[in-house]
């Protein structure tokens, strides 16, 4: 028989559960500005999908009514640039965001998104 016992230390324990909850709170904080970066994707494809031949005041407003629907507040119609690839249509938008963490220490993220991938 073993002499000494094997397993988790107390302390060992600890250790792991701090490092675990410190990503999970930085998982969480980070999380609604991705969920928003996808829901800004998806709006943009599906804008540029459906109004092929439109106007560019026409994307910008079908962009901004989709907008409203999905509660995106970061990127607006007139944020978005518009231009033309043959006969299709390319959206795409940029955006920074600035996610505080703790004290004053943060994230900074770069987002961009176009509707031809």
């Amino acid at each position: 028989m073993r002499k000494k016992q094997l397993g988790v230390s107390l302390g060992g324990l600890m250790a792991v559960s701090v490092v675990l909850i410190a990503v999970a709170l930085i998982g969480i904080k980070l999380a609604p500005s991705y969920i928003e970066f996808y829901s800004i994707k998806k709006v943009i494809n599906a804008t540029a999908g459906e109004n092929k031949g439109a106007s560019v005041a026409t994307l910008r407003n079908s962009y901004d009514l989709r907008r409203s629907i999905d509660g995106i507040e970061t990127i607006t119609g007139k944020d978005l640039e518009i231009t033309k690839d043959g006969s299709d249509v390319v959206i795409s938008a940029s955006y920074r965001k600035e996610i505080p963490l703790v004290a004053n220490i943060g994230v900074y993220i770069e987002f961009h998104t176009s509707s031809k991938q």
